[in-house]
């Protein structure tokens, strides 16, 4: 089975080059439907081949309509080709518009959608051509398109990543001409403009507007704002306008509290989301399983291990209700210390909690048990996941097998190579490699002899 996908992969690479060459002379494509969508006209190797040689010529060519002019691909020219090419040129903006016109104009059966105008307008606002995209909307507005929120919002933002808050304003204010409403997620989009360059004041502002146009505030609305007035250092103010709003009746998704700690985790004041965090479980409550997440990862890479494992648990007393990211981060920051007691608790606890383990979830403990010398408990354990869990990826077998090797123990190692092979998982060269040395070095010349030629089978030489 093996043998066959690696020689199905080389002829398919072989097509799609050849396939590549015939589009450079100027042959005209011929219609293939064995294989090939009816609207593409081709087998799906070369579509695609086709679309990568394309998006190379718009990225890279000076005189990119010249050459284009040289392709016959007018009987695969559809809204899905010249969205595939648009998404793989997002970093040339000028040239993906020189693409989208060339196509409009030399093919006149090709009517675009909404869909790639928008992503032009991504494109062009991304890589600051302002006045193109505009051209662009322009457009769009003459042929009665409209543009989304989601494409507006994103404008926003580009805009005020860049200072650029007089037009973020402008655009907000005057998106109605676009048929575009003002939605939360343009509100959302603006505040974060005004947030990027200080302006907090016009930040509170418009959610005030906002709450008197009737738009009501999402998790987004306040976890800009707090997040803005956390790395500015003004807790204050931020828990003063959680209170505000909650006195108005606009309670938010999350509570104030876990906001806060997002908001100084995000700027970067670990011991104040600490100290409130703290300060929470003392008086009884619990975090959010994503503000707690978010500590936890952020205590891990400070170092401070054990501490973020008896806060787990002083939580876990309190009521808090993991998920499988809380189960992975703990897993892996307990084995990595060589708490595997404690990994496995946690293990068992998500087990019976509904969640089915999976290798990610697994594999902190087999490489802790293996590093600890205690390879049969890390095999027994590693039998009881295959029938319970999810089953072992091609990351997980290579780790074992290394793991097996540096403690000379190559027979299991090669055990496991030739299961990964049944599994249809294809071993890692270094893996045949160090397996084989290891077997000659210990005198199991002929096992090794089995795995070389097991090798060669796989890769067909």
């Amino acid at each position: 089975m093996l043998v066959v996908r690696k020689i199905s992969a080389s002829i398919t690479g072989t097509s799609a080059l050849t396939f590549a060459r015939t589009l450079t002379t100027g042959n005209n494509l011929s219609h293939n439907n064995g294989g090939g969508s009816k609207t593409r006209g081709l087998p799906n190797d070369d579509y695609f081949a086709t679309i990568h040689h394309i998006s190379n010529i718009v990225r890279r060519d000076i005189y990119l309509e010249r050459t284009l002019n040289k392709m016959h691909i007018s009987k695969i020219v559809n809204s899905e080709l010249v969205y595939r090419v648009l998404r793989s040129c997002c970093n040339s903006g000028v040239e993906s518009f020189r693409f989208f016109n060339w196509v409009r104009t030399n093919h006149p059966n090709y009517e675009p959608t909404t869909v790639e105008f928008e992503e032009l307008l991504k494109i062009l606002a991304q890589n600051r051509n302002w006045e193109t995209m505009w051209k662009v909307a322009e457009t769009m507005k003459s042929q009665n398109l409209a543009i989304s929120p989601s494409v507006v919002s994103f404008i926003i933002e580009q805009y005020g990543k860049r200072g650029l808050i007089d037009q973020a304003v402008d655009l907000f204010n005057g998106i109605k001409n676009f048929n575009c409403p003002q939605t939360t997620e343009v509100y959302n989009s603006l505040l974060f403009a005004l947030c990027e360059v200080k302006n907090f004041q016009g930040a509170y502002a418009l959610i005030r507007r906002m709450i008197r146009k009737g738009t009501v505030p999402d998790k987004k609305t306040y976890s800009v704002l707090v997040n803005a007035w956390c790395s500015a250092g003004k807790m204050r103010e931020a828990q003063e306008f959680l209170e505000e709003m909650s006195k108005k009746g606009f309670n938010p998704p999350v509570r104030g509290r876990d906001l806060l700690v997002g908001g100084l985790l995000n700027a970067g004041y670990l011991e104040s989301a600490l100290g409130l965090v703290k300060k929470m479980t003392k008086e009884g409550f619990v975090p959010d399983v994503g503000t707690f997440n978010c500590l936890a990862e952020a205590l891990c890479n400070s170092g401070q291990i054990d501490f973020c494992i008896n806060l787990f648990l002083d939580v876990c007393r309190l009521g808090f209700c993991p998920d499988s990211d809380t189960y992975k981060i703990m897993i892996t920051v307990t084995s990595k210390i060589g708490r595997v007691d404690e990994a496995f608790k946690i293990l068992h606890r998500s087990i019976e909690d509904g969640h089915r383990p999976f290798p990610s979830l697994y594999a902190p403990i087999l490489k802790a048990l293996c590093r600890m010398g205690q390879f049969d408990d890390a095999f027994s354990f590693f039998a009881d996941m295959k029938v319970k869990g999810h089953p072992p990826n091609r990351p997980v077998y290579t780790m074992l097998i290394k793991m097996c090797g540096r403690a000379g123990r190559f027979v299991e190692a090669a055990n496991h190579l030739v299961e990964m092979t049944e599994l249809n998982l294809l071993p890692m060269s270094q893996s045949f490699d160090m397996v084989c040395d290891g077997l000659k070095n210990c005198g199991k010349h002929d096992l090794a002899k089995r795995i070389e030629q097991l090798e060669i089978s796989l890769k067909g030489i």
